[in-house]
């Protein structure tokens, strides 16, 4: 951390002297460009800012104005399923509740791209195909990942394509949802967690990643023709090129976990942003504040939290153009404990 404080150091006087600039950057430009039409709205007059968020019961109508004022939201998974039985029915009623404040809202639909998480209303479909999971190499038996509950898709097989498609193009068909947020791109393309964590075979792997690949070309079109937005957890400095050769599927990409390792991957993901980013992609940054289970941070005085907060909007700066958007954050998930309190201690504070 204090390596990378250093390096941000280093170019503070490049941030400050260039601040100015990057705030006018593009203010009188024209947004009626075909190819942004459905893009969220930005502006420069104010930080602009994403939201991503998960709360298993419904939001309150504070909490509903709270997020309609973010020009760009992803609905998690779990979404209102505690009050309207899934994902894909509560992000759907949270999306319309939302748009009734700010119609211009641009509301994600999170849609993971090969863990099969089973809080959506088309689950039981599933039942009857078991042969659509990836199988263990050693055992024959299911992948299962995240603590040995959550099964993989075998993307190699067109079946199991088209059905991830048609639900998400199912949801995305409702007005008040603008497009999908696709989760886990780095499980399937890096070069690693296929073979080790899932243990499959080398040839497999290969299958999966050519279906994948086909599935990201259709999912594509598709949604260009719905013109719907198509945002993805796709740029990580592990890959091998931060996974630019991937987001041309995408009109942009999450970020998260940008500080993981050392400078040189840090340096590594903010090139990559940049090119990104100047590539008129939309970028969602998204940087912990801190932990919300950390006792000794005095989230009531925001003033001691200042320097992270600095450093977040600093590095941010670095990257971003037009369609850049940041997220600080002590976590996505704003449910309430046994006692009531919400387990995000920043939830309502911008």
């Amino acid at each position: 951390k204090r390596e990378i404080s250093e390096a941000m150091g280093q170019t503070a006087v490049s941030v400050s002297d260039s601040s100015e600039a990057l705030l006018n950057e593009d203010k009188e430009e024209s947004n009626d460009d075909e190819s942004f039409e459905n893009y969220p709205d930005f502006s420069w007059d104010t930080l602009p800012l994403y939201m991503h968020v998960r709360k298993i019961e419904s939001f309150s109508d504070e909490e509903l104005k709270f997020l309609s004022k973010f020009p760009l939201v992803t609905l998690e998974k779990t979404t209102e399923m505690g009050t309207y039985g899934s994902t894909d029915v509560g992000s759907i009623k949270s999306a319309e509740k939302i748009k009734e404040y700010n119609a211009n809202a641009k509301v994600l639909f999170y849609w993971n791209c090969i863990i099969n998480y089973t809080y959506y209303s088309f689950q039981k479909e599933l039942d009857d195909h078991e042969d659509w999971f990836l199988k263990d190499k050693t055992t024959g038996e299911d992948v299962e990942v995240h603590r040995g509950n959550r099964k993989l898709f075998d993307l190699s097989q067109p079946e199991v394509q088209k059905w991830w498609i048609d639900k998400a193009t199912g949801v995305c068909d409702h007005p008040s949802i603008d497009g999908l947020f696709i989760d886990a791109i780095t499980d399937v393309v890096s070069p690693t967690y296929l073979t080790n964590v899932a243990n499959i075979s080398d040839e497999k792997k290969t299958e999966v990643v050519k279906g994948w690949n086909e599935m990201m070309s259709d999912i594509q079109e598709a949604l260009v023709q719905k013109k719907k937005l198509k945002v993805a957890n796709v740029l990580r400095a592990l890959l091998s090129d931060s996974g630019l050769s991937y987001l041309h599927y995408f009109d942009g990409s999450y970020l998260e976990r940008f500080e993981d390792h050392d400078v040189e991957y840090l340096e590594k993901g903010i090139a990559a942003a940049q090119q990104a980013a100047q590539s008129k992609k939309i970028l969602a940054l998204t940087m912990r504040l801190c932990d919300s289970s950390d006792d000794e941070v005095d989230f009531d005085d925001m003033r001691k939290l200042q320097p992270r907060i600095d450093y977040c909007i600093g590095l941010f700066l670095i990257i971003a153009e037009k369609y850049s958007y940041l997220y600080i954050h002590d976590g996505y998930d704003v449910n309430t404990d046994s006692d009531g309190k919400c387990k995000s201690k920043v939830w309502l504070k911008r």
